[in-house]
C-alpha cells in the first residue's frame, strides 16, 4: 500500500480534497505502474506558522512523503513527482519553488493490511 501524505498550507474545500486525492491516485497508478484500490492519500492542512520551507517564496507549501514500496525506477519515481507537483503548481497556485517530494522506500512485506502482506515489486 503506497500511502501519499501531503502536508500543506493550501486550504482545500472537500470536493478540492477528494479531487486533489483522484488526481494523485491516477497519476501514481500511471507513473508507477499499479492499480487504484491499495493507493491511500491523506492531506494535512497547517497555517502558515505551522509549516516551514527553507527556500520557499510567497505562497501556499506542499509537501509530499510518498512512502512506497521498493523497486521503482528513478524515471517512475520523477515521472510522477512532477506530475504531482505540476498539477499542485497549475490547479492550485503553489510556486514551484514550494512544492517537493520525498520518498521512503520499503520491502514489500513492509506493506500490509488485515487481508494481505505486500509482495516484491516485480516490474522495471
Amino acid at each position: 500500500m503506497p500511502l501519499l501524505g501531503f502536508d500543506t498550507t493550501l486550504s482545500l474545500s472537500d470536493e478540492e480534497k477528494h479531487a486533489f486525492a483522484d488526481r494523485v491516485t491516477g497519476a501514481y497508478t500511471t507513473e508507477m505502474a499499479t492499480e487504484a484500490g491499495h493507493v491511500a492519500v491523506v492531506i494535512r492542512e497547517h497555517g502558515p506558522a505551522d509549516l516551514h520551507l527553507g527556500r520557499a517564496v510567497d505562497g501556499p507549501i506542499l509537501l509530499l512523503d510518498a512512502e512506497i514500496r521498493r523497486g521503482r525506477s528513478f524515471e517512475r519515481k520523477r515521472a510522477f513527482a512532477l506530475a504531482v507537483m505540476e498539477y499542485a503548481v497549475e490547479t492550485h497556485g503553489v510556486p514551484e519553488e514550494n512544492a517537493k517530494v520525498v520518498f521512503t522506500e520499503h520491502p514489500g512485506e513492509g506493506m500490509m493490511g488485515v487481508d494481505r502482506v505486500g509482495g516484491e515489486w516485480d516490474g522495471e
